[in-house]
């Protein structure tokens, strides 16, 4: 399929690693344009010879306001076709383990960044009468995950923001959409296994083994399965698309609405 992106220009966040790298490697083989985000400088320079004329970036956390700036800045008021909202997520930690101050950067590191972000550019997006904003969160804004408290919690909050936007602006050809990743072969999931690890003082392979079996599908996703749908929603096929979340899992969501 002509996913009809060529030439155009989008912001993807925490581009060099995970879900990001595999949605910008997946942009830049649609021959489209990506402004790359990200905190490692020697990874992002990679990322840039390997596509000079497509490729440019900025080094920094995309959670501080100061690098949403900067990005302001190399767009420069150049057409801007979406952005791929995405960052890391916060520690594991059960409801009782949590602190008043984990709760007070959960919001800075889930919320209010993307909160900031969002109003930053969809002004501009909707003068346009098009955009694309895609927002990576887990699926557990739909099945809650143990020791995962902070990210169940928070990450439905973005829920309810994405939700109400795309209902305010709905009609103006900017659409917001967000996938819910499961279980994937990426570095964020390690730290859930670690976690069960500790608390139940089995290996961390034995207990990422169960976890796998668990999965319906009886696998890990790749990210660049999970990219070949993000990209599909970040192009103009995706038109009578918005407000929605949508798991990519295996499976693992067992609700009808999952």
């Amino acid at each position: 399929m002509n996913l009809a992106i060529e030439g155009q220009r989008f912001i993807v966040g925490g581009a060099t690693s995970g879900f990001g790298k595999a949605i910008t490697e997946q942009l830049i083989a649609e021959s489209a344009h990506v402004i790359a985000v990200a905190r490692g400088e020697e990874k992002l320079r990679a990322l840039r010879v390997s596509a000079p004329e497509q490729v440019e970036w900025i080094c920094g956390d995309i959670t501080d306001e100061t690098v949403h700036q900067q990005i302001e800045d190399l767009l420069n008021n150049r057409p801007l076709h979406g952005i791929v909202i995405n960052a890391g997520g916060p520690p594991a930690k059960t409801v009782m383990e949590t602190t008043a101050e984990d709760w007070d950067q959960a919001y800075r590191s889930l919320l209010r960044w993307k909160v900031l972000l969002t109003q930053r550019f969809v002004p501009s997006l909707v003068k346009n009468k098009y955009g694309r904003l895609l927002f990576i969160e887990s699926a557990t804004v739909k099945q809650p995950l143990e020791n995962l408290v902070l990210s169940n919690s928070l990450r439905a909050a973005v829920v309810g923001m994405v939700k109400t936007l795309s209902q305010e602006i709905a009609g103006t050809g900017v659409n917001l959409n967000i996938l819910g990743p499961g279980s994937h072969n990426t570095p964020a999931i390690d730290r859930i296994y670690r976690k069960k690890s500790e608390q139940t003082g089995t290996p961390f392979e034995e207990v990422k083994a169960t976890a796998i079996r668990q999965i319906p599908v009886g696998f890990l996703g790749e990210a660049a399965d999970f990219a070949s749908l993000a990209i599909w929603l970040l192009s103009p096929h995706s038109r009578f698309i918005t407000g929605q979340t949508i798991s990519v899992d295996g499976g693992a969501v067992k609700g009808i609405m999952g």
